[in-house]
């Protein structure tokens, strides 16, 4: 008898671990930690100070929570978070030591110095990349029409409107044909 009631209680032992995974999770025996990376924290709720408040629009961003870049600075910086100027102090000893070893000051000028040295330094065209480059490429970038970007500008802002409403007018570069600036 006793035989009988072992083979069936490692008859159902066994039929349970073939289950799935979701009985084996229901009985605690596989454990789901949270990811780290998907957890976020909201800012608790509150009664409005009046009642005359506009409701929500939909998918505006909640003027109670911190963005992500505010939370970094927040915690990198704590004193110059959210553009907070604080008064410049003295450097610390550390600090000094630091600059003395870095050396001498830069001059003002340093940024047109080191452009003019790498121009100096820039090879030159060779005989091939004339030959084969010998048109000028287009300028980088599109170009915005700027009468109608002012105008543009300004309706927004007689409006209401953020200055990113509306596109931004651009001059289309003038089509070319198939053998013009060939020579």
């Amino acid at each position: 008898m006793t035989c009988l009631r072992l083979a069936a209680v490692l008859a159902a032992a066994t039929a349970l671990a073939g289950c799935s995974q979701d009985l084996s999770r229901t009985f605690g025996f596989t454990h789901d930690a949270p990811d780290e990376f998907t957890v976020t924290t909201r800012a608790p709720l509150s009664m409005p100070p009046s009642y005359t408040l506009r409701p929500p629009r939909p998918g505006a961003p909640r003027p109670q929570e911190v963005s992500e870049r505010q939370k970094a600075e927040q915690a990198l910086v704590p004193e110059q978070a959210l553009g907070a100027q604080s008064a410049p102090s003295a450097p610390s000893p550390g600090q000094e030591a630091l600059l003395s070893q870095a050396g001498p000051a830069a001059p003002k000028d340093i940024r047109a110095e080191v452009d003019q040295e790498a121009a100096a330094d820039a090879p030159g065209q060779s005989f091939t990349d004339k030959l084969l480059f010998w048109r000028t490429p287009p300028q980088p970038g599109i170009v915005v029409d700027p009468t109608k970007e002012a105008q543009r500008l300004r309706q927004n802002a007689a409006l209401g409107r953020s200055v990113e409403d509306g596109d931004t007018p651009i001059i289309q570069p003038k089509q070319k044909g198939l053998l013009e600036g060939l020579f």
